[in-house]
Order: C-alpha cells, then sequence, then structure tokens
C-alpha cells in the first residue's frame, strides 16, 4: 500500500474488498452452505487476478514475501 508506483485505484480496490470482508453481511450469507462462502471467495479471486494483472509481474515479484513456487503460482492463475 505504500509503494507510489501502484495506482490509487489499486489501492482503494483493495480496501473496499478488506472492508467487504471485514462486514458482518454478505451479498449471499455465510450460513447458506457453499455457496455463502463462494461469493466471497469468487469476490478476493478476481480482484485479486485484477490487481497483480494491473501491476505487472515485476512489481509483484518485488514485494512477494513468500516462496518463489506460491508466487509462480499466483502470476499463473491471474494471468499475467
Amino acid at each position: 500500500m505504500g509503494d507510489s508506483r501502484i495506482p490509487r485505484s489499486h489501492k482503494a480496490l483493495l480496501a473496499l474488498l478488506v472492508a467487504y470482508l471485514a462486514m458482518p453481511f454478505d451479498l449471499i450469507p455465510d450460513f447458506i452452505p457453499v455457496v455463502g462462502q463462494l461469493d466471497d471467495a469468487l469476490l478476493v479471486g478476481l480482484t485479486v487476478r485484477y490487481v497483480l494483472k494491473k501491476s505487472g509481474p515485476g512489481l509483484v515479484r518485488e514485494h512477494w514475501p513468500g516462496p518463489p513456487e506460491s508466487l509462480r503460482v499466483m502470476l499463473r492463475l491471474a494471468g499475467a
């Protein structure tokens, strides 16, 4: 979030995602089996994919705290 090379719109999108996940209510309530958690997972996946694709693999590699194998998986899933 502190990197000035990442557009404010991407930071805002990630902040909105965190706020949505922290809210006590969802579009589809979590007590509905499978579908309740699926909307959260889908929203996280789409948001992370968008930010990863738009930021570029170089910037993501620079900030990635985990092992290189998991980074390769994330970039492949994001299509970056």
